[in-house]
């Protein structure tokens, strides 16, 4: 491995025939600050808590950091660090506690979601089980592990020291993850829950889409008032409220819902790369209603930063009607068209 832990506690784990060490407690005076990157200031460490550490139920998964204690969870689902016996490599593994046999079906979909793709913008499977535990099963999902984190943890650490990204980087990033979005709607899905903590950054700064779990079909054909109102009840479970398209927050009886949800949802994620929030959630945290803030032209605040072009293509995406939204092959040539010269690193790098 080229360096030396000090653990406490150890387990470990059998996956597709390979080992991997579990810990899941903290030993006193443990540091990996140093060889997996900072610690998200939102987290504590918990060194007696073997259960992990509790987040918020949307950020289940956004925040893959270097503490060696279960990593996070929400509901039934939890985050783990594990390294693999066979190559010293860490992996992050996610446990989903399936109670009910649709628990499976749902977990199942998810890792398939994942197999479908085998692209640098989108995270990959590296393996899938399904495990009994006591009358219940846990389905684990083991998953690269990114030492950087997550587009929000760059975001919050620029925003920290008053700095923010620079529109060349914007649109290096706005590359990788069109690029991910047309990977994923080319095989006839849409995302649904794109926001900054579902983004990862490689070791060069590559952006990588995942939390593929509310993946569905990307054009839905919504007949009548029962489905409109069970793909809105569906939606508001499982699509981040302040990067929501306005289409979802009240479903017409009949209309069609297509991929260009991801859109809007990356134009949030392009004005929380330019402002070092999203446009949404201060509306949220103040208790206001973003079911009716989404249904209003953005005023996109006035920066020397940003370049016209830049603002006339976060103004197109954040469209309130879904119809006029432009789709994401048009955003890759419109980004082409305003990326730097090329460097001798890949254009998707930060």
């Amino acid at each position: 491995m080229g360096h030396a832990l000090c653990i406490c506690s150890r387990g470990t784990l059998t996956i597709d025939h390979k080992r991997y060490l579990f810990i899941h407690k903290l030993g006193e005076g443990l540091l990996l600050e140093s060889h997996l990157g900072r610690v998200a200031s939102k987290w504590e460490r918990h060194p007696t808590s073997p259960q992990g550490i509790p987040l918020d139920p949307s950020s289940m998964g956004d925040d893959l950091g270097p503490s060696l204690t279960p990593l996070a969870h929400s509901g039934f689902s939890f985050v783990d660090l594990v390294e693999g016996l066979h190559d010293g490599q860490f992996y992050a593994l996610k446990r989903i506690l399936c109670h009910e046999q649709q628990d499976q079906e749902e977990a199942q979909r998810e890792a398939d979601m994942h197999r479908l793709f085998h692209h640098p913008n989108i995270l990959r499977l590296v393996a899938y089980c399904l495990r009994e535990r006591g009358t219940k099963h846990e389905a684990w999902l083991l998953l690269p592990f990114f030492k950087r984190g997550t587009l929000w943890n760059e975001i919050e650490k620029l925003k920290d020291k008053g700095n923010f990204l620079t529109e060349e980087q914007i649109i290096r990033l706005l590359l990788g993850i069109c690029r991910g979005l047309e990977a994923i709607h080319a095989k006839g899905y849409a995302h649904r829950d794109l926001k900054p903590t579902n983004i990862l950054l490689g070791n060069e700064g590559q952006p990588v889409l995942m939390d593929l779990g509310s993946m569905n079909q990307a054009c839905i054909h919504v007949e009548g008032s029962r489905q409109a109102l069970a793909l809105q009840d569906w939606a508001a479970q499982r699509c981040t409220i302040s990067y929501r398209a306005p289409e979802l927050f009240s479903v017409q009886s009949h209309c069609v819902i297509d991929e260009r949800t991801d859109v809007w949802s990356l134009g949030c994620v392009l004005y929380a790369m330019m402002f070092g929030e999203g446009p949404y959630d201060m509306v949220f945290q103040k208790g206001d209603s973003v079911a009716l803030a989404v249904q209003n032209q953005l005023s996109i605040p006035q920066s020397p930063r940003h370049s016209s072009a830049l603002r006339q293509l976060l103004t197109s995406m954040m469209t309130v009607d879904p119809q006029q939204r432009p789709h994401i092959p048009l955003l890759l040539s419109q980004l082409e068209v305003l990326q730097p010269p090329a460097r001798d690193e890949h254009t998707t790098h930060i």
